[in-house]
C-alpha cells in the first residue's frame, strides 16, 4: 500500500461514520497530512451539514494552521464546486492554500463532474485523482448509480427455506402471519439494511396479507419511506371484516410507475421531480421476480433458513448471469 492509499483508506474509515445520516448526499471523509503527520480530519456527518473538507479544516489546531500551505488533503470524493446547502469546498481549499489534493473518485453529480478538480488545478494546486477509486465508488454506490443511470439503486432482499420457499400458501390476512425464518441476529441485520436505504418497497399482495411495518425497530437510524408497488387499479387493501385500513395505508406511498419506465420518474411523495436514490425491495415473490426479470436490481441479500416447508410460495430465482452484481447470503 502506498502512502497515498494509506491516507485514502483512512478517509474511507471516516466516511463510513455518515452511513445513516448523509443521504441523499454521499459519504465523504477527508484527512490533512503534513510531513507524515495527520493534522486534521473529518467526515460529512449529516445531510445539510458541513462537508468533510470543512470539518477537516476546522479540526486543525490553531498552531498548525500555518502548515496548510505545505500540506496535502486527502478526500474520498471530488470537492464540490457549487453552492448548495453549504459553500463550495473547492473554494475553501484554494483559499486555505493547500499544496496538494488527493481525490479518491470523481463526483458524477452534473453540478460537479470534474469542475471541482478544474478549479483546484486553475489555482495551481497539484491534484491526484483515482487513489483507491474502486473502494471510494463502492462506498457511495447508491449515489453513483443515481447520478450515472438516473434511477434508484435497487437492493433485493428475501428469506427462504432450505427447500426454496418464502412462505406457505395464504389467501388473506385472516390466514395468519407469514412463516418467520429470521433469528434475532438476522432480523437485526435486516433492520440495519433498511436504515441504509431511503425507501422500502413491497407489492400490493404482501401489504394485503401482512401489512408489514417495515421499520428499523432493531437498529438505530431512520426508517425508510414505505412504498407499495401497485400497477393495477384493483380496490385498496381491506382488513378484517372488510374494514378499510386508511390509517395504515396512509403511511405508504403507492407506486404505479411500470418498471420499464423507472428512472427520473420515481419520486418521493409530493415531490415527483426528486427520485429516491436507493430502494430496498422486500417482497413478495412476484414483486421481487418482476425486478429480476426486468434486470432492474444492483445488489441482493438472501436469508437462508434450515427450515423445510415442503410446499408453499416459491422463492424468487436469480438469473445465472449476475453481471458482476453482489449477492449476499446469510444463514438463519
Amino acid at each position: 500500500m502506498t502512502i497515498d492509499e494509506k491516507y485514502m483508506a483512512r478517509c474511507l474509515q471516516l466516511a463510513r461514520h455518515g452511513e445513516l445520516t448523509t443521504a441523499p448526499n454521499p459519504m465523504v471523509g477527508a484527512v490533512i497530512v503534513h510531513n507524515g503527520r495527520i493534522i486534521g480530519e473529518g467526515w460529512h456527518r449529516r445531510y445539510g451539514g458541513p462537508h468533510a473538507e470543512v470539518n477537516a479544516v476546522a479540526s486543525v489546531r490553531p498552531e498548525d494552521e500555518r502548515l496548510l500551505t505545505e500540506a496535502t488533503i486527502y478526500v474520498s470524493l471530488e470537492p464540490c464546486s457549487h453552492w448548495g446547502k453549504t459553500p463550495p469546498c473547492a473554494e475553501l481549499l484554494v483559499r486555505k492554500g493547500f499544496n496538494r489534493v488527493v481525490v479518491g473518485s470523481l463526483d458524477p453529480n452534473e453540478k460537479v463532474a470534474g469542475r471541482g478538480i478544474k478549479r483546484l488545478q486553475e489555482a495551481g494546486i497539484e491534484v491526484v485523482v483515482g487513489v483507491l477509486e474502486d473502494e471510494c465508488r463502492w462506498l457511495n454506490r447508491k449515489f453513483m448509480t443515481f447520478h450515472r443511470l438516473h434511477r434508484p439503486y435497487i437492493t433485493l432482499k428475501w428469506a427462504e427455506s432450505a427447500d426454496g420457499f418464502i412462505d406457505r400458501h395464504r389467501e388473506s390476512f385472516a390466514d395468519g402471519p407469514a412463516v418467520h425464518f429470521s433469528t434475532p441476529w438476522t432480523q437485526m441485520l435486516v433492520h440495519r439494511l433498511r436504515a441504509t436505504h431511503e425507501a422500502i418497497l413491497v407489492g400490493r399482495r404482501t401489504w394485503e396479507l401482512d401489512r408489514p411495518s417495515l421499520t428499523t425497530r432493531e437498529w438505530p437510524g431512520r426508517s425508510p419511506e414505505r412504498l407499495i408497488l401497485s400497477l393495477t387499479h384493483s380496490p385498496s387493501p381491506k382488513g378484517e371484516g372488510g374494514v378499510y385500513h386508511k390509517q395504515e395505508e396512509s403511511l405508504f406511498h403507492r407506486v404505479t410507475t411500470p418498471l420499464a419506465s423507472w428512472g427520473g420518474s420515481m419520486g418521493k411523495p409530493g415531490d415527483e421531480a426528486v427520485p429516491y436514490q436507493s430502494i430496498l425491495v422486500e417482497g413478495g415473490a412476484q414483486t421481487l421476480q418482476s425486478f429480476i426479470d426486468a434486470d432492474l436490481w444492483d445488489e441482493a441479500y438472501i436469508e437462508r433458513s434450515d427450515m423445510v416447508l415442503g410446499d408453499g410460495v416459491r422463492a424468487p430465482k436469480l438469473k445465472r448471469d449476475l453481471k458482476g452484481r453482489p449477492v449476499h447470503v446469510n444463514f438463519a
